[in-house]
């Protein structure tokens, strides 16, 4: 019996010029059938807490900090998965590699590696979103579902892609406080003067409740909540 997964990408400090040596790219998953009830219990806890507007890492407060918290909550106790990839050395990209928008690109092998679910059974299959970037996201569309196509010999499991907003959807807000943490940690904000206290609380609390640090990988047989941190091989530009 096959099961169809809804897929819910983000990416923080992805940006070649964005002066950050660390990017993260993760997504939340969620059984398609299961979407109507995961999102009315997210809506159901903001309603609670009196907050109906968008969750946004760039935008926390500490008097919100018990909706945060029950959102966590939530998500460990659910079926929802979360994985994501870790880069700490962004510089070494270059600016070439970074930049060219075909099957070799380095932003779509990181894709690539971020959708290589190895616990999923063959038959299952995958409807991809993605957070809404700049104008170039239909042909970064197209050039990851061409990547996946050739990747699985024209017989890909992501049957359906598609971009939509942030503010518009649960589960990619979930995915945008994930590696919104994970990328906090990993650029050592949490250990500056100047560090954002809820920013702080979030990670901690994450780690608590995952039993991982943020900057570091997980496991690699982890299910609920994955990061693949690796490194990239310096490479010149010419």
């Amino acid at each position: 019996m096959s099961t169809t997964y809804n897929i819910y990408i983000d990416e923080s400090c992805h940006l070649e010029h964005d002066k950050s040596e660390v990017m993260c790219i993760g997504y939340t998953k969620i059984d398609r059938e299961h979407y109507d009830d995961l999102k009315s219990v997210i809506k159901a806890i903001k309603f609670k807490h009196k907050n109906p507007t968008e969750v946004k890492w760039n935008k926390l407060s500490m008097s919100r900090w018990p909706l945060y918290k029950e959102l966590i909550d939530f998500f460990f106790r659910s079926d929802i998965e979360f994985r994501s990839v870790l880069i700490k050395n962004k510089q070494n990209l270059g600016h070439i590699r970074y930049n060219r928008e075909d099957q070799n690109s380095y932003y779509y092998k990181t894709l690539k590696i971020l959708l290589n679910n190895r616990v999923s059974k063959e038959n299952d299959e995958y409807r991809v979103y993605l957070d809404v970037k700049d104008t170039r996201g239909r042909t970064r569309l197209v050039l990851l579902e061409n990547e996946l196509k050739a990747a699985h010999d024209n017989n890909s499991p992501f049957k359906h892609f598609q971009h939509i907003h942030s503010d518009e959807n649960e589960f990619l807000q979930l995915t945008d406080l994930f590696i919104g943490a994970i990328c906090y940690k990993a650029r050592k904000e949490h250990l500056k003067e100047k560090a954002s206290p809820i920013k702080k609380l979030i990670v901690d609390y994450l780690e608590k409740t995952s039993k991982y640090m943020l900057d570091d990988g997980t496991e690699p047989w982890e299910t609920k909540f994955f990061i693949h941190d690796f490194q990239i091989k310096p490479i010149s530009d010419d």
